[in-house]
């Protein structure tokens, strides 16, 4: 469990998303794994609303190379979400998404962690600087962990 639970101020977007009835597992509540696709969704999610990320001619491509998430409060379906992201490091070739779940209307991450992307050229799979035009869609997401925005 986190130390201390992130507060929404701490993300510069969000993303509302829906709990579903496959999402639970055995025990009642989400499963683990699920949080992962929580985390992968928000961050694609991100990338192509803004404008930046062509999933089927772009150029260049993010892989994801690191994920870590912890828990601190079950959610369960039918809970409703807020994704909560933020970009916690925008390096040469890779860029460290901070990632909050939030049950809406609570203040504080039931869970959190971080999804590191190296950025790549399609073609030959070999690291890129992360575009000018990205770092441009990154930098208002930009905040250390624990950083209100």
């Amino acid at each position: 469990m986190p130390a201390v639970r992130s507060p929404r101020e701490a993300f510069a977007h969000y993303m509302p998303l829906a709990t579903r009835w496959m999402d639970n597992d055995v025990y009642g509540h989400v499963n683990n794994v699920q949080y992962y696709s929580y985390f992968d969704t928000a961050v694609n999610h991100y990338l192509i609303t803004s404008g930046w990320l062509d999933i089927h001619h772009g150029e260049v491509v993010g892989l994801v190379v690191e994920t870590r998430c912890s828990y601190a409060a079950s959610i369960a379906f039918p809970d409703e979400l807020d994704i909560g992201l933020r970009v916690e490091k925008l390096g040469n070739s890779s860029v460290r998404y901070g990632i909050g779940i939030f049950r809406r209307g609570e203040a504080l991450a039931a869970a959190e962690g971080h999804f590191v992307h190296v950025y790549v050229d399609r073609q030959t799979n070999t690291p890129v600087r992360v575009p000018d035009a990205l770092r441009a869609v990154l930098k208002p997401l930009l905040r250390e962990a624990g950083e209100p925005s």
